[in-house]
Formats: structure tokens, sequence, C-alpha cells
């Protein structure tokens, strides 16, 4: 499946600099889909160094033919768009309409940075005397060492590719090992778009090896990484060393708070929906369920019986709503949460294991627990699995201090149908984003990320770019 792709280097397909190989599982099947290089540190030095060698032309290149480069990528990942979502859902594990949907989110990255290269605005100054003048100009950080996670194998890299390239940078890009032909669908658009050699370079193989040697390159000025909040620390403290900017996604758990005055069932049916989607791996998956007291039965009815409809199995197939998860980690993770819950008194009202008939593959029911502790597992870590645990309240205030007593930050999901309810709530709310009756947040026109521990910096949005730029001071007087 990945003969035409490989190590992109230097504006070049190629083999590892050994011929060394790793392979890639179907986690539908658990059978090998086929195999890319094992990149040595030989091969992450000639990374470096094409970087290198592009970044001064690269960053002096005008605006409009980056944003040119960008809009062309978008069109040639439009043209192959349901071959690429093939490979994804074969990687992934995800149902094909929803590799579909993101690769279509990412040409909205494409085309939303096209537009943003154009919009980097610096500012005027008023000097204190007539003979001054001060002003401040944008200017690119330099070489960018990007690191991506499996959940949204498009998506989480062509956030930080097109920011990259619209702010004058180069990039190499680490995917996720268990994912990395989506990304490598995006570098060939760029390559077929006339990306310069260099530009972008992307590299698979042993992670430790891999951040380690980009990490403490000095030549690389920028660090963006999505992934666990475990992960993120280490490579923060690994930055620091040479004092890197860096830009960090990290965990989520988020809470979700249905007041008193919502629809019950159409926030059960909402939240089911999006609860389950990419088989709950997604780090802004509402994960902690806060019902008011008088509506927690009929909402934990409703998404009982939403999640008992979903038909489960390989995404390839036409009409499946959730496949499996990506490794037998989060299989067993699953099932360890759910035991754990349970035994601590909670109420199981769907799934709750393996489905029968699943022999092969990572498959896990669409669970949902009622009346679950503040003391179970799921109301403390991430889950990042298909278990919607649900807890009841009476005091507003209560639960919204239930819900931010975390060390995760990055989103958050209120259901009311009052404005200053609204208000409040996703004002108190200690999240980067915030859904009121709405938990679509994604989308290349908002800012996403997180406060405390699920990270720093913002990728999409007008800020987003701008984690890839230093502004610079100038002060002139004559």
């Amino acid at each position: 499946m990945y003969q035409e792709f490989g190590l992109y280097i230097d504006g070049k397909w190629r083999e590892a600099s050994d011929g060394t190989m790793m392979d890639i599982i179907d986690p539908a099947t658990e059978e090998v889909l086929g195999s890319v290089p094992a990149a040595k540190k030989t091969d992450l030095q000639d990374a470096l160094k094409a970087a290198k060698k592009a970044e001064p032309t690269w960053r002096a290149t005008s605006a409009l033919k980056r944003s040119q480069i960008l809009r062309k990528a978008a069109e040639h990942l439009s043209d192959r768009l349901e071959a690429s979502a093939r490979i994804m859902s074969y990687e992934s594990g995800k149902p094909l309409e929803q590799s579909r949907g993101e690769f279509s989110a990412a040409i909205g990255y494409f085309e939303w940075y096209a537009e943003e290269a154009r919009r980097i605005y610096g500012q005027i100054i008023e000097g204190p005397s007539p003979r001054t003048r001060m002003s401040v100009h944008y200017q690119p950080v330099g070489i960018v060492a990007a690191f991506t996670a499996w959940n949204f194998p498009a998506v989480l890299p062509i956030r930080k590719i097109a920011a990259a390239i619209a702010a004058g940078c180069p990039i190499i890009l680490k995917p996720a090992s268990e994912c990395p032909g989506s990304a490598m669908v995006l570098v060939q658009c760029l390559h077929e778009a006339g990306c310069p050699p260099g530009v972008i370079n992307l590299v698979t193989g042993p992670s430790q090896l891999i951040s380690k040697t980009l990490i403490e390159a000095p030549d690389v000025r920028k660090i963006s990484f999505t992934g666990s909040t475990d992960v993120g620390k280490r490579l923060l403290e690994m930055a620091a060393s040479t004092v890197k900017k860096v830009s960090l996604e990290l965990g989520g758990h988020a809470p979700v708070i249905v007041c008193e005055d919502a629809d019950p069932i159409i926030a059960a049916e909402t939240a089911a929906a999006v609860k389950f989607r990419n088989a709950g791996q997604v780090c802004i998956s509402p994960s902690r369920f806060y019902v008011h007291e008088s509506l927690q039965e009929s909402f934990s009815k409703s998404f009982a019986k939403s999640a008992k409809a979903l038909k489960i199995g390989n995404g390839l197939v036409d009409g499946i709503e959730i496949g499996p998860l990506a490794n037998m980690r989060g299989l067993s993770h699953a099932q360890a949460l759910v035991d754990d819950a349970t035994s601590k008194g909670a109420d199981l009202l769907a799934g709750g294991s393996r489905p029968a008939g699943f022999n092969a593959g990572y498959y896990f029911e669409p669970t949902v627990l009622n009346n679950v502790s503040e003391n179970a597992m799921i109301m403390n870590e991430e889950p990042f699995v298909p278990v919607a645990p649900i807890s009841a309240f009476g005091n507003l205030e209560k639960a919204i201090e239930r819900a931010n007593d975390t060390h995760f930050g990055l989103a958050a999901y209120v259901f009311t149908k009052s404005l200053s309810t609204a208000n409040m709530v996703s004002e108190a709310l200690e999240a980067g984003m915030v859904g009121v009756n709405d938990m679509l947040l994604a989308t290349p026109e908002a800012p996403f990320g997180g406060v405390k521990e699920s990270g720093m910096g913002r990728e999409g949005g007008s800020l987003g770019i701008y984690d890839y730029l230093e502004p610079k001071y100038i002060k002139t007087t004559f």
C-alpha cells in the first residue's frame, strides 16, 4: 500500500539508508497492511540538511507564491480524495465516511492557510517624538519539527504543515507510526503543487530516535506536537535545552454539563453522535457527563438507545458507523475502565465488552455507564475509548467545580436554553474551547488548543500562523 511513498527528503521519496522497514497493522483485521521505511540517524541528518538549505530561499519567497502552492495542493488532494480516504480507513479503522470527511477538512486547512499566508500583518507604533519610527514585523521562526498522533492522521499533520509553509518555515514531519499513509498523501500533494525541495520533509521510524535527533538539533527552532500529556512534557523538557519555540496540543477530558433547562433527548442524541465518533478516540471527545438530576433518567436512556443502534464493523464496509480502536492497548484500556467503574457501583446501560463475533480486530462496543462514582478511573483519566460515564448533579456551581477538577483543559461543553446560563458556564469552565449546544468545535477558521496541562499555543484560525512566526521590533531615530 505504501509502494509509491517512503521517506520524503529534499523533494524525493526514498528508502531508509540501510533499507530497514517497519510493518503497519490493519486494526480491523490485525493483519499487515504494508511496510514503511524506518529512518536511521543519517536519514534524519539528511532531512535537517535539506531543510537548512531550503530555509533562506523559502523565507524570502513571497506570500503570494506560498499561497499559490498551498492552494494547488488543495486541488490535488480534492482530485484524489476517495483513494486517500481508503488509505486512512485501512490504517485507522475509521468508517470510510469519516475518512472522507477528514480529508475534506484537510483541504479546508490547505485553503485557509493559503489565505493566511497573505495576511501576516505587522504593526506601526506611534513614536515618542517626530524623529522616531517604531514598527513590529513578523518573520518565520525557522525550521520546524512536527510530531502527530494517529487518531486524525490527516487533519493533525495538515494543521502543522500548512501553517509552517504559509509562514515561510521549512518543516520536518514525523507522522504517527500507526497511520503514516495519510500524511504521505498530503506531502505528495505538495510535491505535485511545486513545493520546493527541502521545504517539506517526512520521516517514519523509531519515535524516540527521531524526536531526540530533531529536538536536539540546533537548527530546529520550533517544535509542534500533538499527543499525550506525558509525552508532551518530555518533549518540552528536551526543547528547553536549546530554548525552542513550542506548541503542544495534548490530552483532554472534556466535561459536559447538561443544565436543568436543557432538552435531555436532544442533548443525549447530540452527545452520542460525537462521543462515539472515531470510536471515542478524539482529544476533544465529550468524556464526562454531568446531568441535572431531573434529566438523568431520560438523558441516560436516550444515550444508551443511540449507542445500541450504532453499527460496528470494518470501516471499509458501507453503513458502518463505528470501527475498531487503533491498537490492543486501547482495547485493554476500555475494558479496564468499564470493569473499574462497575466495581464502584456504576450501572451498565449499553455495551461494556468486545462485541460478540469479532474474533479479530480491536473492536469494543459503544458503552454507556450511569451513576458513575467520581472515584472511578474514567472520571479522572483521559479515556480515549467509546465509553461514556454519566453522573447526576443538583447544584450547577458544584457541577462546574467538578468539571474543572482536573489538570486537563482542552474542551468542555454545556447544554442549556438560557443565554445567561450559557455565558456564565462557558466563561467559568477552564478549557481552551467550549461548545454551547454544539460539539463540533474543530474548523480551520477557529483557534484549536487548550489550557493547563492540555497544552500551549493554537492551531487554526487567525492565531494559528503566529505560532510559526517571531515578532521583530524595529526603532529608527533620524
